[in-house]
């Protein structure tokens, strides 16, 4: 069996390992049509309070405002070309939007900075060249957790927010009930395949990254646990080894960014992995450090409020972020009285944040449609 390659792994971050969106990730945008001339755009770069920034203004601009928020990078990425014009850039002044994206002061699941990050880039747009007509956020994967954070922090300054393929229920629970079961359980299934050292997840000199390769020649040894594993976390098959190694290695720098280990399974009861019994007995349990959980817990703690209409839109068959997390802002805003205010569009796609521009052009449509009429679009 070949080993499967990741367009986009986690959190929108590209590797050695994988062809993914780079220091400044965003989605494909692919199209059968062919690509039309680059908008002619005024350009604002610079840095505010650490974090590199681009804002680029069509020369047509119609007054409406989009403020970007980028999925995961890892530290250490290179951010010479983060503020260069991409294809997001393209895709939004193409739709007669300014755009404003902010790279946030620290890499990685930098949510505690890239929420303020994007409010003082909002500030600073409307300081430097006016306020516009309307406000709207969009987010990729982690960038959709950071869009419905900001949203529910700021209200009074957007319209609403498109949040595609998104990490979109609250950090401690993203943690400890998606990153945190998919890898112990592939540790105590296939020991010694991620390199872990003696402490197992909570030990430095654990790595940073681990193999996929390596990961995928253990599951290719068993394809039943295989199998087992990807139905559980409804990871597809292709895309296993990966997927559990993006939520290690982003749950791996969570420890180093919260000074500890930021999820407790001590009193956890697995199911659906066969002999849970045995399973319960045998998986590796971690304390959490009441510190780094408190951390993870408060960026960002989502509470479904929707203070203004979300729209959202996933893809089929993520290997990254699965359905029941890309939807989860739905049921919480449901659970918060607020469910009027999220619709979810049809997933398009395959894989995670693969949308076309047409894909993303209707989700923008539908969410600018919904504001101007103020009736609620059929999902």
């Amino acid at each position: 069996m070949r080993l499967p390659k990741l367009r986009h792994l986690a959190l929108a971050v590209s590797l050695a390992v994988a062809a993914g969106c780079a220091s400044a990730p965003v989605a494909p945008l692919e199209s059968s049509a062919a690509a039309a001339a680059p908008v002619a755009a005024s350009v604002d770069v610079g840095e505010i309070a650490g974090a590199p920034y681009r804002i680029d203004i069509p020369a047509n601009w119609q007054g409406d405002l989009l403020l970007y928020a980028r999925g995961y990078v890892p530290p250490g990425t290179p951010r010479e070309s983060a503020t260069d014009r991409n294809a997001t850039d393209e895709w939004a002044l193409a739709q007669g939007y300014a755009i404003a994206r902010s790279d946030y002061a620290a890499l990685g699941w930098s949510v505690a900075e890239a929420v303020e990050d994007s409010e003082r880039l909002r500030a600073h747009f409307v300081g430097r060249h006016g306020a516009p007509r309307r406000t709207f956020l969009m987010g990729h994967s982690m960038g959709s957790h950071i869009a419905l954070a900001v949203l529910e922090r700021y209200p009074q300054h957007y319209a609403g927010a498109l949040a595609l393929c998104g990490a979109n229920g609250p950090a401690a629970e993203l943690f400890g009930d998606h990153l945190m079961p998919a890898v112990v359980a592939f540790d105590y299934f296939f020991p010694g395949a991620m390199g872990l050292a003696p402490g197992g997840l909570a030990d430095p000199a654990s790595p940073a990254w681990p193999d996929m390769e390596a990961m995928e020649r253990a599951l290719q040894g068993n394809e039943a646990i295989a199998r087992r594993l990807a139905e559980r976390f409804d990871i597809p098959r292709d895309g296993l080894a990966g997927g559990v190694m993006i939520r290690y290695a982003v749950l791996h720098e969570l420890i180093q960014r919260a000074g500890g280990f930021p999820v407790d399974n001590r009193d956890v009861r697995y199911t659906g992995l066969g002999d849970d019994a045995a399973f319960n007995a045998g998986v590796r349990r971690y304390a959490g450090d009441p510190a780094a959980m408190a951390y993870a817990a408060r960026h960002a703690a989502l509470t479904g409020a929707a203070p203004r209409p979300v729209v959202m839109m996933d893809n089929h068959a993520d290997p990254t972020i699965p359905t029941e997390v890309t939807r989860r802002y739905a049921a919480l805003a449901t659970a918060a009285g607020q469910g009027a205010n999220v619709v979810v569009l049809p997933a398009q796609g395959q894989g995670h944040c693969e949308f076309t521009a047409e894909h993303q052009q209707q989700a923008m449509a539908t969410l600018a449609g919904w504001v101007d009429s103020g009736s609620r679009p059929a999902p």
